[in-house]
């Protein structure tokens, strides 16, 4: 029935699902994008799933002001504008009468006009402030700050500003990281134009979903939180603009030269850090003129479901967004359209009499731009359930980002599935030039990254093939040896870091033997549980059911409820994003926070007593869960 249900997708289905999902922008928020939803729903209806439904959220987006445009300027000496940057990007070839076209922004910035000098801080990350602050003197406390897109989320890039005094942030893409060589500009090629820019949020909410209303469902009967205390909002403007409004605020730049020659990009200019303009043009400020408002809107996700036979209360979802910045051609619809096709393959089969083991919900996740906000919401709504019925997610973001090879990530009990599934394990570009802007188009995907599609069909078959397994398999396609093979590589990673710092381990009496003790004990009592599970009798359905509880609740088994310090909303206690780069994830989050940057800490017994604390609760959480997997008494 698998290869059935592989054989039902077509590339011509998600090539024409793509096209009409790209031909309006899908702002989370706007009625367009509620149209979308409502189409999703009628369709998904329409290839026979058991239950559509629509599930609304009120919360809190941003959006740029109609009647006082954002933008950037120089001013002179006397304060009159003597530069101002674009207010919006000029429209691709055939896109010239669409309307609702957002202008680039930086979502949740706060309000203000603030002017100053300009301080150049290459990618804004923690190890670039502190560059400019400790080994350059150079303070950015009242200043302005440029920082080009690139290797650290722009949400994290803005609290780096906030935290070094700055009272402005301006972001850019610059070529080097956003133009490949040899590439022309779209259209004739699918490199990012001079005057493109790359919107999205500064949030920096560490998993607690609307700003309004952390932990809980943004719901009418919801207590809401006023907006001067919304959680994870920056505290300053920020505004995104394109590479060659960048060349002119960075041309005339003086002060420091760059530290490094990895601090220089590809634009015509000094990449001088600052503070401020060479002598010739010292009288020279930069002012930002930023009026978005943020205000609560009605978001909706569609929900579908097929009802499992055997084990009905066992729940695999599959979820993907739909709400884009503008047309959306790669993030997200061409995961949107992967998504539709994998549900109208299984919605063929049921029609013809199949039905999957366990519950398969299929979800289409509203104002993910805006920080997660619709599957979080979603989860909270849902957490019990979730908590003990969810068996998986597989998240169905964009489905091609280049055109090469084939990335997954995913929990270290699923590797051996999806190795089955792919047959190797290759990774693929991790970003693309027009990303987050209007020209991220239909037509970009069809002329340049995948014209005939079968990139889009083969993550397709993946992710399907993900779901039916998942959904269908007697005994769960999930290897615990896997997972403690990564927890041991994870914990000798940890401990090799902390080999930085050989002395202050002996002075403070830090010692991560109770990890790895907790390591060998999980690695031994997985591969005793593997044992057992060779030896089921798959007619036996409470011992099936038995060693599948065991299994799917082994992920669960490492979440601390008291959250991550500073992060209660992130409970995981091997993987979480990391707090320098929402992009990355971390391994044992908790002691490497504690560890970061250690030396600099004013208190060092504080210091080390917060790592041996970390060590402690990550040795107590890796037996806890080996516990979860001995045999039944």
């Amino acid at each position: 029935m698998k290869a059935t249900f592989t054989a039902e997708m077509k590339a011509e289905n998600i090539k024409q699902f793509l096209y009409n999902f790209t031909r309006l922008p899908h702002l989370a928020g706007t009625k367009e994008n509620l149209h979308l939803a409502q189409q999703v729903q009628a369709e998904w209806k329409e290839f026979g799933l058991d239950s559509v439904q629509l599930v609304h959220y009120d919360v809190l987006l941003s959006y740029p002001d109609d009647t006082k445009p954002n933008y950037i300027s120089i001013t002179d000496e006397h304060g009159n504008e003597i530069f101002n940057t674009s207010l919006s990007e000029p429209p691709p070839p055939g896109y010239e009468a669409v309307r609702n076209v957002v202008p680039p922004y930086s979502a949740f910035s706060a309000q203000g006009m603030p002017e100053g000098e300009l301080v150049y801080v290459n990618y804004g990350r923690t190890e670039d402030f502190f560059k400019l602050e400790r080994e350059m003197g150079i303070n950015c406390t009242g200043k302005i700050v440029i920082a080009r897109y690139g290797k650290i989320f722009r949400g994290n890039k803005v609290k780096n500003a906030e935290l070094a005094g700055a009272k402005g942030v301006i972001l850019y893409s610059d070529p080097a990281d956003y133009c490949a060589p040899g590439v022309d500009p779209y259209p004739n090629g699918w490199n990012l134009p001079g005057g493109g820019a790359q919107r999205g949020n500064v949030l920096n909410l560490n998993g607690a979903g609307d700003p309004l209303t952390p932990g809980y469902p943004a719901k009418e009967y919801t207590y809401r939180l006023d907006k001067d205390s919304a959680v994870g909002l920056p505290k300053i403007p920020v505004h995104p603009i394109g590479y060659h409004d960048a060349e002119s605020l960075l041309r005339n730049m003086g002060g420091h030269a760059p530290p490094h020659s990895s601090w220089k990009g590809n634009l015509n200019v000094s990449y001088s850090v600052g503070p401020g303009f060479t002598t010739d043009y010292s009288t020279r400020k930069v002012k930002m003129h930023i009026h978005s408002n943020n205000e609560v809107r009605r978001i909706y996700n569609v929900i579908g479901t097929i009802r499992g036979t055997v084990e009905p209360d066992r729940y695999v979802i599959l979820g993907g967004h739909r709400d884009s910045w503008v047309f959306g051609g790669i993030d997200p619809q061409s995961g949107a359209a992967v998504v539709h096709e994998i549900v109208r393959s299984f919605g063929k089969l049921k029609r013809k009499g199949w039905r999957p083991r366990r519950t398969v919900i299929f979800a289409s996740w509203d104002a993910e731009e805006f920080g997660l906000l619709g599957s979080t919401e979603w989860a909270e709504e849902n957490a019990k359930v979730l908590q003990a019925r969810g068996v998986a997610y597989i998240n169905a973001d964009s489905s091609i980002e280049g055109n090469y090879t084939l990335r997954v990530d995913c929990t270290p009990l699923m590797y051996r599935l999806v190795y089955s599934l792919t047959k190797e394990n290759v990774e693929k570009y991790s970003s693309y030039p027009v990303y987050h802007s209007v020209y991220e188009t239909y037509e970009i995907v069809e002329r340049f990254y995948d014209p005939s599609f079968k990139n889009h069909l083969t993550v397709a078959q993946v992710r399907g093939g993900l779901v039916f397994e998942l959904a269908n398999s007697v005994v769960l396609p999930f290897d615990c040896r896997d997972y403690a093979s990564a927890v041991s590589t994870y914990a000798h990673i940890i401990y090799n870091l902390s080999r930085n710092h050989e002395e202050e381990l002996a002075t403070y009496n830090v010692s991560f033997d109770a990890l790895f003790s907790a390591v060998k004990n999980f690695t031994e009592v997985a591969a005793r549980f593997h044992e057992r599970l060779q030896q089921i009798h798959i007619n036996n359905l409470l011992a099936v059911r038995s060693l599948n509880d065991q299994l799917m609740f082994l992920e669960r088994a490492f979440i601390d409820p008291l959250g991550l310090p500073g992060r209660p909303f992130y409970r995981h206690v091997i993987f979480a994003p990391s707090s320098h780069n929402k992009y990355a994830g971390e391994s044992f989050p908790g002691i490497y926070d504690a560890m970061f940057d250690i030396k600099n800490k004013a208190d060092q017994h504080e210091a080390w007593e917060e790592v041996k604390r970390q060590i402690s609760i990550a040795a107590f959480t890796v037996q806890a869960a080996a516990g979860t997997l001995k045999e039944v008494a």
